[in-house]
């Protein structure tokens, strides 16, 4: 049975970058399901579909089949077959992401590609409904967070590595917002799940939260 580790949390708490030294000590996947929905974005874009027409991409993520593989360690996503990795990452394709996720029919369907993926090979899952929704069973939840205050200064530092001139308060700002609409949409909402462990990382370096999280896997699997 694949080992699988469920991790959610709210945005700037470093899900990513620790999911990945995480997942890569353990010698196991770990599955970007945000790239998943820009895969499906992207195809839907190709299509010349109206991502703001919620009864269509509901229908076409409905027959879409999004699927991943791996090649030398990195996620490649794939829409029905064709390789859309190196178009996903753009500005047009995050905002219409951003936009299908809010769709309940459409993350139905992402969930059930997620499941499938995860059913296939153990790995550690990140995003927002992972402990909730797509891997209710997952032996190992986490809820990785921090301050408001501390997700927002992280994520204003490395703006301001890639010389960004915005401010520290509008940072702030805007990830509060974020907290407030990824807590409070009807569809899958952000929340702590009843069995998850909750790990604050305000006081924690990088290492030290990636050795807690190896810490209660180990637990887990003793």
């Amino acid at each position: 049975m694949p080992l699988n580790i469920a991790m959610d949390g709210p945005v700037g708490a470093g899900k990513s970058t620790i999911a990945d030294a995480v997942a890569s000590r353990l010698g196991i996947l770990h599955l970007d399901t945000g790239a998943m929905y820009r895969c499906a974005a992207v195809a839907a874009l190709k299509k010349g579909l109206d991502v703001n027409d919620q009864e269509a991409m509901e229908a076409f993520c409905e027959k879409l089949h999004v699927d991943v593989l791996y090649e030398n360690g990195s996620q490649r996503t794939l829409a029905d077959g064709m390789d859309l990795t190196g178009e996903i990452r753009t500005q047009e394709a995050g905002m219409a992401a951003s936009r299908i996720a809010t769709y309940p029919g459409v993350r139905r369907a992402m969930v059930r590609a997620q499941q499938q993926v995860a059913s296939r090979q153990s790995m550690l899952v990140d995003g927002r409904d992972i402990c909730t929704r797509v891997l209710p069973d997952a032996r190992v939840k986490i809820y990785l967070t921090a301050s408001d205050e501390v997700r927002a200064r992280r994520r204003w530092l490395q703006m301001q590595e890639k010389g960004s001139g915005e401010s520290f308060e509008s940072v702030l700002s805007a990830l509060r917002e974020r907290d407030r609409q990824d807590t409070e949409r009807e569809t899958d909402p952000l929340r702590i799940a009843e069995d998850a462990v909750v790990v604050d990382t305000s006081d924690m370096t990088f290492d030290e939260s990636v050795e807690t999280i190896l810490r209660l896997v180990e637990a887990a699997y003793d």
